[in-house]
Formats: C-alpha cells, sequence, structure tokens
C-alpha cells in the first residue's frame, strides 16, 4: 500500500465524542480501502467548503451545527438534500463539492425493525428533523412536527408538513415518537414536557432517539410506558454506510455493514 492515503473527515463543533472516524476506518480495512478517516473541528461552519478543498479531503461528513451552511456552500446538491437544505456528506468529484443527505435514508433503514408505522410524531425543528420528516412524508408516512417555538417551524409549513409549537400542540395517537432535539445527548433533560410525552407514549407503540451510545431520559420514559425503544446507532451506521459508498464507490454488502456496526462500537 502507498502512503498517499485518501483522507476523509468529520466536521462539527464538538467532534471529539464522535464514532464515525472508528466506524469508516474499519470499512477501509474491511474492502482493503487506502484512506483514512479523522476528526476536524470546525468553528466557523461558513469556512467548510474551504477547509474541505485546502485539506483536499476527498469526501466528509458534517454534523452539528454546520448541515445547513454545508448545504449553501456546495457547488452541487443532490437528492432529497435539494428540498432538506441541509447536507451531512461531501465529496470531490474533480475538484467540484458535491453534497449529499444520507441522513434521510438512515432513518428510513434504521426504523425498518419498526413494524407497521404508519404515523410519527417528531420532537424538535433542527436538520435532522428536517430530514426525518421528508424522508417519512416521501415514504407516505404521516409526520407530526413538534417545536419548543413556533419561530423554526417555517420550513415544515412550506413542505405541507403538520407541525405545531408547544403552546398549539394538540395531541392525536402516533406510532412512533422520534427525539431529533439534543435532550439527553450531554445532560438529563427531556425534549420536551413529562406530562406530555406520558400522554402520546399511551398510545404509541414505539419510541427513537437520535442520540446514540446512550439510554436518554426519553428512551427510559419510554421504556417504562412499555414502548419498543430504539437509540440512533442504527441511524449513525446507515447514514455513514451511505456515505461510505459515494466515498469509495462501492456498494455496501451485508458484511462491509457489521464490520462498521463493530467499528461504530469500539
Amino acid at each position: 500500500m502507498s502512503d498517499n492515503k485518501e483522507l476523509f473527515a468529520i466536521f462539527g463543533n464538538p467532534v471529539e465524542h464522535s464514532k464515525s472516524p472508528q466506524m469508516h476506518n474499519a470499512g477501509f480495512d474491511n474492502i482493503n480501502f487506502n484512506g483514512e478517516y479523522i476528526k476536524h473541528l470546525i468553528e466557523d461552519g461558513n469556512e467548510v467548503k474551504n477547509i474541505f478543498l485546502d485539506k483536499h479531503y476527498k469526501g466528509v461528513n458534517i454534523t452539528v451545527p454546520h448541515k445547513e451552511y454545508a448545504y449553501k456552500n456546495a457547488d452541487e446538491v443532490r437528492g432529497l438534500a435539494q428540498k432538506i437544505k441541509a447536507v451531512n456528506t461531501y465529496i470531490n468529484e474533480n475538484g467540484k463539492v458535491i453534497a449529499y443527505n444520507t441522513d434521510a435514508p438512515g432513518f428510513l433503514k434504521a426504523i425498518e425493525s419498526f413494524k407497521d408505522v404508519k404515523s410519527v410524531l417528531l420532537l424538535g425543528a433542527g436538520g435532522t428533523a428536517k430530514a426525518i420528516s421528508l424522508a417519512l412524508q416521501e415514504s407516505d408516512i404521516a409526520v407530526t412536527v413538534l417545536n419548543r417555538s413556533e419561530s423554526k417551524l417555517d420550513f415544515f409549513k412550506e413542505h405541507d408538513i403538520e407541525c405545531y409549537s408547544w403552546d398549539t400542540f394538540k395531541p392525536k395517537e402516533y406510532d412512533l415518537i422520534v427525539n431529533s432535539t439534543s435532550a439527553g445527548l450531554k445532560d438529563e433533560y427531556l425534549p420536551c414536557d413529562k406530562e406530555l410525552l406520558e400522554n402520546v407514549f399511551k398510545t404509541a407503540k414505539y419510541a427513537f432517539d437520535c442520540v446514540y451510545g446512550k439510554i436518554t431520559p426519553f428512551l427510559a420514559l419510554a421504556k417504562e410506558n412499555n414502548l419498543e425503544i430504539k437509540d440512533g446507532e442504527d441511524m449513525l451506521l446507515y447514514q455513514g454506510v451511505l456515505a461510505f459508498e459515494y466515498f469509495t464507490n462501492t456498494k455496501a454488502d451485508e458484511n462491509l455493514v457489521e464490520a462498521m456496526r463493530k467499528g461504530l462500537k469500539g
């Protein structure tokens, strides 16, 4: 193997907790790809494209809080990302920065183990919520977005997605409750009022948290209410596998997916 490895990275702030490098490096090992994936802390989201090109990265993943900046700065945006207006993957295609969003299909793949999901209550209104809501809408699954403030709901209104602030919300029955907020990531907060959650949990079957690697207060409460729960590991894995396919121009098989899952669990 030559020393001039293809270089890949995760861009975000913070990034020190990211498990993307161990996941992608395990994938590179699995297919004998001459690549290395590292962490790259970026303070200013408007710098993502310049840094990507200056450092000669072949591909990067972009995480919070830079997904919207990454969308604005790309040369070309492909697929559902055009509607989401947030991207999490850059690849360098002959000097052009091509952007994708693999969160949306990654999420759909992650909830395949939940059977007969016809309606979803989605908590939060950030980049991840945008991706998830449009992925659900495209799959003909009814989705309702609930966010603390009204001000962040314009995007969902534009796409005819039912949405409420905490003040205006009237709960219905939902099969699946999804937390896309960062509540529980570094604290012990619930994404919204406990009473409200217990109310929707009464009739729901499943709860999913985009936070991975821990049972958040949201998932713990869901479990107490007898819901089947899942953290964000599979979503992280599958969005990673999809990005990996773009990075390496290969099609992932079961073997590669399992190698990346092992890497993720580290």
